[in-house]
């Protein structure tokens, strides 16, 4: 049984497609973080518009290999390493016969390179974030090396000819730099999750930082800028908020006036980021830059190292970006706290994103232009 495609008359669900999405996880995997909300905030909302999603990812422990979640089908195969070969697999199957109009392959660090195995349907590539620096953060000598000059650099220039949806400016820049010419440029999608009364703020200048204590996030960046800024802020007040396995060095160089919280639920979370006059974001690169989002929805502008991801998100929520380095994030503290606390911005209600109707309307138009099915398909209802 051959492969169908929308040209062959199938309607679906109301007139709608059905979708495969392609991705290493979901959100019951235990690292799941900001492109597995993004994925599910969309897919949900696609079959709510009448299309058939299958999300297919690799295995979690305990969770079943097939199951239906909001809507859409996910279907759970290998492992961290293996689910890109088991993907292979289950479309040489089965995929391939269940008259997908439209494949989203995912790009995570490690490629599927789905258009290289998938030859009838048409394939749209989606990425958040290339990896680039924080291969050596996250990797050891010489695997690094390896990571970031031969590997990344292989997987990405196999998208060269192929359309790619990314979710920042940034990262479409850094993709042009591997070779890929047909990018398009998606919005990031946030859903307030603050419902009260936003609390007042401090009546001292207050700092906070809310991030995963690793290398990569550069925790320290702002511990030591925040000593250098006390000479002209003398009642300076920091909070660093996350979990993470540099928590207790960070801890253990805190001074007094700079309260590590560590891991917190997402109350405490969004009233310590009510509470603050700036937030700080020192990433080496982000695919957005979630954080900044959240920040400026509560009513807290970001300082933001000029980085990809963080650059977009900042300007996009009407903060400061600035080189990143110790030294710049110490200068720019004093003028931009006592801005910000004369005059205190407006709470942003997508924090310089979209609504997830938005973005799952814009990145459904995007992806069905990039693979030419305009006027083949119904959006839905």
């Amino acid at each position: 049984m051959p492969p169908r495609s929308a040209s062959d008359g199938w309607e679906g669900n109301n007139g709608g497609m059905r979708i495969c999405i392609l991705t290493w996880r979901d959100l019951k995997h235990p690292a799941a973080g900001g492109a597995e909300v993004y994925t599910e905030q969309v897919a949900k909302r696609w079959v709510r518009d009448g299309h058939q999603v299958t999300l297919v990812t690799a295995g979690v422990e305990g969770e079943p290999a097939e199951e239906t979640v909001d809507g859409y089908r996910v279907v759970r195969m290998g492992g961290k390493y293996t689910v890109y070969r088991e993907a292979r697999k289950w479309w040489a199957a089965s995929g391939q016969y269940d008259g997908y109009d439209m494949v989203i392959d995912m790009i995570n660090t490690v490629a599927f390179r789905a258009h290289t195995w998938i030859k009838k349907v048409p394939t749209v590539g989606f990425i958040h974030q290339t990896c680039e620096e924080i291969w050596h953060i996250n990797a050891p000598f010489p695997a690094d090396l390896l990571g970031r000059y031969i590997l990344e650099p292989r997987w990405l220039k196999a998208y060269k000819d192929i359309p790619v949806l990314a979710v920042s400016q940034s990262t479409k820049d850094a993709l042009a730099r591997y070779g890929a010419r047909r990018v398009t440029v998606v919005p990031e999608g946030y859903e307030p999750e603050f419902t009260g009364t936003l609390p007042s703020k401090e009546d001292v200048p207050t700092v906070v930082w809310c991030a995963r204590v690793v290398d990569y996030k550069r925790p320290f960046d702002l511990l030591h800028a925040a000593e250098k800024a006390k000479a002209a802020i003398p009642d300076l007040k920091v909070w660093m908020i996350g979990g993470g396995p540099q928590l207790d060095e960070l801890r253990e160089a805190a001074p007094p006036w700079v309260e590590v919280l560590g891991f917190v639920d997402q109350d405490v979370k969004f009233d310590r980021m009510a509470r603050a006059h700036v937030h700080v974001a020192t990433s080496v690169r982000e695919g957005w830059g979630l954080v900044v989002t959240e920040a400026a929805a509560m009513g807290t502008p970001t300082i933001g190292y000029d980085v990809p991801g963080l650059r977009d998100s900042t300007r996009a929520a009407k903060g400061v970006v600035i080189p990143p380095e110790v030294d710049a994030l110490a200068d720019w503290l004093p003028p931009m706290m006592a801005k910000w606390r004369a005059d205190p911005p407006a709470p942003m209600e997508y924090g310089g994103a979209e609504s997830w109707d938005v973005v799952a309307a814009t990145v459904f138009d995007a992806a069905v232009a990039a693979a030419g099915l305009e006027g083949k398909v119904a959006r839905g209802t």
